[in-house]
C-alpha cells in the first residue's frame, strides 16, 4: 500500500494592503501526514521520527492540545463536538516538521475525510509568537468536490499590528498532485491582506528529506527569525503595535457549514 504522506516544495507569500502595503516571498517545505502512517514513517526513514530528536521529527505536544494527546483522539473529539462522525476515516496533517529539534508552525491545516475519501472538515490551527495556538473548525458540505471555499470570523490574536475585530475567507485546493491555500484577512473597512501558500508533491523518504535539508537548511528557524524582521520592517514603516487581548476562553473555534 502506498503512502499518502508526502512532502511538499514549494512557496509562502504574504502581502499587506493596509495602512502600509508590504510584500514578503520565502521558499519552504511542509509535510503532509497521514496520522495514521506516523508511526510506519518513522520506522522506515532514519531521518524522521516521531516525539524524539532527529534530523526531522513529528512531535504530538507540537499540535492540538499541547499535551502529547494522541491527534486522532483530539481532533475526533473536536468532531464530534461539532457534530461529525468520521467513522475512522483518515485525517492528515499539513505542517512544518521540526528540524534539529525545533519548528515554529504558523498555520497546520487538517484535512478530515470520511472512509470512502470525502472531505468532511478541515481545521485551520493557528499560532502566534507569544506561545498561543488557536483552531477554527470548518464542515465540508455534502458533495462538495474539488477547492474547498470557507470563511469564519477571526477570533485570536495573531500578529501586533492587527486587532481581532474582522474575519478570513479561505480558499484551499486538497493535497494531491499539488496543493494550494489561500487565506484573504479582512476588517470592517475591506481587504486587509493576503497570504498563499503552493507547493507540488514528492515522496516522504529519505532521499527526499535530505535533499528537503539541503535546499531549505533551518527553514524552521528561519520562519521565527523571518516573522520577527518583517515585524520590525512593519514597525518601521510607523504601524503601531495592538495590546494583545486574552485568548479565547475555547481552544477550537467551531464554525458553521460555509463550504462552496
Amino acid at each position: 500500500m502506498t503512502d499518502v504522506s508526502a512532502l511538499y516544495f514549494g512557496e509562502v507569500l504574504h502581502q499587506r494592503l493596509k495602512p502600509r502595503r508590504h510584500r514578503l516571498h520565502y521558499r519552504v517545505f511542509s509535510m503532509l501526514l497521514d496520522l495514521d502512517e506516523i508511526d510506519g514513517l518513522a520506522r522506515r526513514c532514519r531521518l524522521l521520527s516521531r516525539n524524539r530528536f532527529n534530523l526531522f521529527s513529528f512531535f504530538d505536544r507540537d499540535h492540538g492540545p499541547g499535551d502529547g494527546t494522541p491527534l486522532r483522539t483530539w481532533v475526533e473529539g473536536n468532531l464530534a463536538d461539532a457534530g461529525i462522525e468520521l467513522g475512522g476515516g483518515p485525517i492528515r496533517l499539513l505542517c512544518f516538521p521540526r528540524m534539529l529539534g525545533y519548528v515554529f508552525n504558523p498555520l497546520s491545516v487538517y484535512f478530515c475525510h470520511a472512509p470512502e475519501g470525502a472531505l468532511r472538515a478541515v481545521i485551520y490551527e493557528v499560532r502566534n509568537t507569544f506561545g498561543q495556538r488557536h483552531s477554527y473548525l470548518i464542515p465540508i458540505g455534502a458533495g462538495t468536490g474539488g477547492a474547498v471555499h470557507q470563511s469564519c470570523a477571526k477570533a485570536f490574536y495573531v500578529s501586533p499590528f492587527n486587532s481581532v475585530e474582522g474575519g478570513y475567507r479561505f480558499s484551499v485546493t486538497p493535497p494531491d498532485a499539488s496543493l494550494a491555500i489561500v487565506i484573504n484577512q479582512f476588517d470592517d473597512e475591506g481587504p486587509l491582506l493576503n497570504a498563499w501558500l503552493r507547493g507540488h508533491r514528492e515522496m516522504l523518504g529519505d532521499r527526499m528529506l535530505f535533499t528537503a535539508f539541503l535546499r531549505y537548511p533551518l527553514m524552521t528557524v528561519k520562519v521565527i527569525v523571518g516573522i520577527h524582521w518583517e515585524a520590525l520592517k512593519l514597525w518601521r514603516k510607523g504601524l503601531r503595535i495592538i495590546r494583545r487581548p486574552a485568548p479565547p476562553a475555547h481552544a477550537v473555534t467551531i464554525v458553521g457549514s460555509s463550504a462552496g
